[in-house]
């Protein structure tokens, strides 16, 4: 009725006939239709998971979320753009101790809400996977024993193995390999791989299912731009705009193009890694890691079973520059050159900086080397011989239309890489990139942002329950536990 006399009167006004006012009636329905309280910005399995911790554990009215591609997690959340791995800390070689308990708690959300879907729901999403770190060599060897104390209390169920019980587990780790040589390994029958894409999916279904508020899912919506106006965001979209009373942008690395855009973030660039895959026929039973040179960001190519190709193992992945914001999608090369800033001159110092460290660069070069047609394959095969030695190279093909991108993000003013996952919290708008392992933590993130929030509403306007999010999804108390996402960050 409201609507009704507002549009009678300004039809009046404007001399309007009876179908040009129930025209004008209905347009403006669409624009308060079009107000959320809370907009999500990126449909992965980060945008998701909070969509799902909102729609469950607040008491927010309306909610939507957009997402430009016309299903969930087709990007960095998508399994062949990933490593599918829900990172625990036990073997991720350059986790602390502290930050492996961190992250075990966090990376546990996931598994405990997998346990709450319906079996057939539930095993196409995680799987139980063995897994193990291999130490090859004497300095390696010492690393893994360090390593091994310092764990032995957080994982009691990693097992230390020599060479006859890492024959036993992973007979063609051991198989062919010089007996003179030292190994260790670390293992556990407690891993989990995940298909990120169909868990993104599961958060967004059961989000909808919510009862008590309106959940909206706007697949197809490309946002366009984010701006502010009276204290409201308009989102343009390339099907119309959507307004907001708060935003929170989890797009990886296109949030910060749109941090930008509002004026926050400038003093960050970006370096695009794209990752590549090999497929050998099934070599491991489970996932085998390497010891990971501390000096690196980045991690070493490693084994895993594929969710996406039974009886294949999965080697990788490969790291070369790619300027772009999504791997094989040039048409996203403007949005880098945008988001990265490379109009700046500290931008381009900071890249030399960086690349041109001796280390980082003959590691980007020799990458460089193993994406080459025909040929590299044999150029990246030392590199799996150090974990299967009787690998040949006609054993090794390129796995087509895998591998994702992890744009790691740059403070120009220092001149310093920083790993792992980028927060940048502005006036009711939040800005999320996240780079491994931003996707075993998505819960556990969606818990931080949801609490993050209330500081946007008045105390009676909002309610986050969180003690019953932690009871329903955590394994210990996870009020102890600090962000695991920006201390002693993993390499992606």
């Amino acid at each position: 009725m409201l609507y009704y006399c507002i549009t009678s009167n300004i039809a009046i006004v404007l001399g309007v006939n009876e179908c040009a006012r129930k025209r004008l009636c209905t347009t403006l329905k669409n624009m308060e239709n079009d107000r959320y309280d809370i907009v999500i910005v990126g449909g992965g399995v980060s945008g998701t998971a909070l969509l799902y911790a909102l729609s469950h554990y607040t008491d927010i009215q309306r909610i939507a979320l957009i997402e430009k591609y016309h299903l969930f997690g087709q990007v960095n959340s998508h399994a062949k753009n990933n490593s599918q791995t829900l990172h625990m800390g036990d073997i991720e070689t350059n986790y602390s101790a502290e930050k492996a308990r961190q992250v075990r708690g966090a990376a546990g959300m996931v598994k405990r809400y997998t346990e709450t879907l319906p079996p057939e729901e539930r095993d196409t999403i995680l799987r139980r996977v063995q897994k193990m770190v291999l130490a090859v060599g004497q300095g390696e060897v010492e690393t893994l024993e360090k390593r091994h104390d310092a764990l032995k209390e957080i994982f009691p169920e990693l097992q230390k193995l020599d060479a006859h019980g890492i024959a036993e587990a992973e007979p063609e780790v051991m198989r062919g390999r010089d007996p003179h040589e030292l190994v260790l390994g670390l293992c556990s029958s407690q891993g989990y791989a995940v298909d990120f894409g169909l868990l993104a999916r599961s958060f967004a279904r059961r989000a909808q299912e919510a009862a008590g508020n309106t959940v909206n899912l706007l697949l197809g919506h490309t946002v366009e731009q984010i701006e502010r106006r009276d204290g409201v965001y308009i989102l343009n979209t390339d099907k119309g705009p959507v307004r907001a009373d708060i935003v929170v942008v989890n797009a990886d690395a296109h949030s910060l193009g749109f941090a930008k855009s509002l004026g926050y973030g400038k003093e960050f660039s970006l370096i695009p890694i794209a990752g590549s895959f090999y497929f050998t026929p099934q070599k491991l039973r489970g996932k085998v890691y390497r010891v990971q040179d501390p000096r690196m960001p980045f991690a070493a190519v490693h084994g895993d079973p594929d969710l996406t190709a039974p009886g294949l193992t999965r080697w990788g992945p490969t790291a070369r520059f790619y300027p772009a914001l999504e791997a094989g999608k040039l048409s996203t090369m403007r949005q880098f050159f945008s988001a990265s800033g490379m109009h700046r001159i500290a931008t381009w110092a900071s890249f030399g900086s960086i690349l041109l460290d001796p280390l980082r660069f003959w590691y980007l070069l020799r990458n460089f080397f193993y994406d080459l047609p025909v040929i590299g394959t044999y150029f990246l095969l030392p590199q799996l011989r150090k974990i299967v030695p009787t690998l040949r190279g006609r054993d090794v093909r390129r796995a087509r239309g895998y591998g994702g991108m992890r744009l790691q993000r740059v403070d120009t003013r220092t001149r310093e890489l920083l790993l792992g996952e980028g927060k940048i919290i502005g006036d009711k708008i939040i800005f999320n990139m996240s780079p491994s392992p931003g996707a075993s933590v998505c819960l556990y993130n969606a818990m931080r942002d949801a609490e993050a929030i209330s500081g946007f509403f008045p105390d009676e306007d909002y309610h986050f329950d969180k003690a019953r999010m932690a009871r329903d999804l955590c394994e210990e108390k996870i009020e102890t536990i600090e962000d695991p996402s920006l201390y002693d960050t993993y390499a992606s």
